[in-house]
């Protein structure tokens, strides 16, 4: 399943952006869908869509509409992860998508981006590499469905039997603009609208993720 784009954009132009978008806005968007439809729909399977929204919401709440990994406005100033810590005396305010912060945290993602996507990325030494749209993009969705942010997963809020946007809040912060956060979330489903691959994107898709060929996200270790 793919999801269609020029539907897409024309949707959330209208809400949750509020009648314009950026040439950003569009790439880092543009950007999210593909790595997500690459690494992680097939396993979504029928929750793929209330996921993708929930994390698209997440991402417009925590970039400030940008749709692009930035740093924490004040770079964490009053707060204790604001202040140079761990083995490289760095600072691990919010970066990314969906704002990573704490030196735990970056240790995680570090580990998990290299075992799962074979993808290298020294976040501990040099943790503006959660600027960069590859591992940001795998950090968000990786974390947000399995839960390791705050040990809650988007499974427990969007499953068959329910449907929980507000309470998904915690997946990532409490429930800190849970309200606001769920009503970008169905602004972002209903321009989520999937289409079927045709036979020849199947087996481009497939080469993608590595089968007969290796995937645009593997074998990238600098």
């Amino acid at each position: 399943m793919s999801y269609e784009r020029e539907f897409f954009f024309e949707t959330v132009r209208g809400s949750p952006f509020g009648g314009s978008l950026t040439q950003r806005q569009v790439d880092g968007m543009n950007y999210l869908l593909s790595v997500w439809e690459d690494k992680f729909e097939e396993n979504a399977g029928d929750q793929s869509t209330p996921w993708l929204a929930y994390c698209l919401a997440t991402t417009f709440h925590e970039t400030a509409q940008k749709m692009v990994p930035i740093e924490e406005y004040g770079e964490g100033s009053g707060h204790e992860y604001g202040k140079p810590t761990g083995p490289y005396e760095q600072c691990y305010y919010g970066r990314g998508h969906v704002q990573l912060t704490w030196l735990e945290n970056y240790q995680k993602a570090q580990g998990i981006l290299s075992d799962k996507y074979d993808y290298y990325a020294p976040l501990v030494q040099y943790p503006h590499r959660m600027l960069e749209d590859t591992p940001s993009a795998l950090v968000l969705f990786d974390g947000m469905i399995t839960g390791w942010f705050t040990g809650n997963g988007l499974p427990q809020f969007f499953n068959e039997n329910e449907e929980d946007p507000i309470g998904a809040r915690t997946v990532v912060n409490g429930h800190d603009k849970d309200v606001i956060i769920a009503d970008y979330y169905w602004s972002f489903k209903a321009a989520l609208k999937p289409v079927t691959l045709t036979e020849v994107e199947v087996v481009t898709r497939s080469r993608r993720r590595g089968v007969g060929s290796h995937s645009p996200l593997q074998g990238l270790r600098k």
